[in-house]
């Protein structure tokens, strides 16, 4: 009997997937694989069940002969493995970003005769009613939460891009890549900065903007995101404040929030030395990560701590006795930053931050030394790298432009071809 093979990647049985199986079973033997954790967020489905519990659902179906664990995106541990006759796959990999799956399985079973069966999409409001209860899951407080958390486990190094608004969001959330390498890509969360908060609104970033607004920003980018956000939480405040907007965060289902160790009026890291800034002592800002994690209520939440000693030019000495003090506090990760060029003084830190501590996360934001890879900088034991400011950069010197360009013709013409098509654009939206 042939072996016929479909992949499934749903924490849900729905119409589509069962239409799916229906075709295979006319081909022969029906080997289901389940992919993995690591894999699924790869390919923008992020697990809400276990490994196990999938593969326990899958084997639960009617004519299904063999479930098996898929680690590989591209088939390639499967097809090696089981020589399938048939790959079968709903059609909606034929285009967009997933069409470098179906290219690479097609090269992989070509050579010994292997079929792929592409079955139509099934649209129907069963599916698309799953489909968003799926959706609405991953935005739950409780789920989005703990994600953050998950990824670091999960994956070498987690990818963070910024948002400031609900559409830069979507961007976020729904951007999926070819990374050259054969593998599907995307952001694994969204970093809301107060810079590029504060620069949406047309205000200076020295916290003037408060934070219910912040909230607001917040809240219009969860309501139509699933991914976990990390907030720039400037100071931190006041500690008596700092402790409520730890309950509100965390009520919320942000992820977490990075504080830097600074008092006064906030001046942009970037300015280093070149302005006056003053680093707060080590025990008063150990004092108020205590507090923090004092007032949480879950294990998930993360309070991060931001070191600017680099920035401030107070060597590497004062930074890791920071971090290390930090960390004791209760800081559930530490970030370092830099406004060097050359990385190397953050790799030195993470290099000997890691000789005495190889479990606390440590993220970096690569802005100044944007040079190095995110594989680089796992490989010196960064777990996050956060992208803060890219998309807000990109958007300013194009909208500029484009009014200047407007008003030198007297009319809008001449920037149409520099302007994406609002349907696609609504179709961005649309696609929640």
């Amino acid at each position: 009997m042939k072996t016929v093979y479909t992949c499934f990647c749903t924490d849900v049985i729905h119409d589509g997937h069962l239409n799916i199986l229906n075709h295979a079973r006319e081909y022969g033997r029906v080997v289901v694989g389940c992919l993995s954790d690591k894999e699924m967020i790869r390919c923008t489905k992020f697990p809400t069940t276990s490994e196990e519990e999938r593969i326990a659902l899958y084997r639960s179906l009617e004519g299904v002969d063999e479930v098996i664990l898929q680690d590989s995106m591209l088939y390639d541990d499967v097809i090696a493995r089981l020589h399938p006759d048939y790959v079968v796959h709903g059609d909606n990999w034929k285009e967009g970003a997933e069409k470098v799956v179906r290219d690479h399985v097609e090269q992989l079973i070509a050579p010994y005769g292997g079929e792929i069966i592409d079955v139509p999409y099934t649209y129907s409001e069963s599916v698309k009613k799953v489909d968003q209860r799926l959706k609405e899951k991953l935005a739950m407080p409780e789920y989005r939460r703990k994600r953050l958390r998950q990824l670091i486990d999960m994956t070498p190094v987690v990818k963070v891009m910024e948002a400031h608004s609900g559409l830069t969001g979507l961007i976020v959330e729904k951007t999926v890549v070819d990374s050259h390498n054969g593998k599907l890509d995307q952001f694994d969360g969204m970093w809301v900065s107060s810079l590029c908060d504060s620069t949406d609104k047309g205000k200076p970033d020295i916290e003037l903007v408060d934070m219910t607004s912040r909230l607001r920003t917040i809240d219009d980018i969860m309501e139509v995101t699933t991914k976990p956000i990390i907030l720039d939480g400037d100071t931190g405040g006041l500690t008596e404040h700092f402790v409520y907007n730890v309950r509100t965060l965390e009520r919320m289902g942000v992820s977490a929030v990075i504080i830097e160790d600074k008092t006064g009026l906030k001046k942009n890291s970037l300015f280093g030395t070149e302005v006056v800034q003053t680093q707060d002592s080590i025990e008063n800002f150990s004092a108020k990560i205590a507090a923090g994690k004092k007032a949480q209520l879950s294990d998930d939440f993360m309070i991060i701590a931001r070191i600017e000693s680099l920035i401030l030019e107070r060597g590497m000495e004062d930074a890791l006795e920071r971090a290390f003090a930090f960390t004791a506090a209760g800081a559930d990760g530490i970030m370092i930053h830099s406004r060097k060029k050359d990385p190397a003084e953050i790799f030195e830190f993470c290099d000997r931050f890691r000789e005495k501590d190889a479990k606390t996360p440590i993220v970096v934001v690569p802005t100044s030394f944007n040079q190095v890879t995110e594989e680089e900088l796992a490989a010196h034991g960064v777990n996050i790298v956060i992208y803060a400011n890219q998309l807000m950069r990109a958007a300013f010197p194009v909208m500029q432009k484009t009014a200047e360009n407007i008003l030198k013709a007297h009319r809008a013409k001449e920037v149409d071809s520099a302007l994406m098509p609002f349907k696609d654009i609504i179709r961005l939206i649309d696609e929640l």
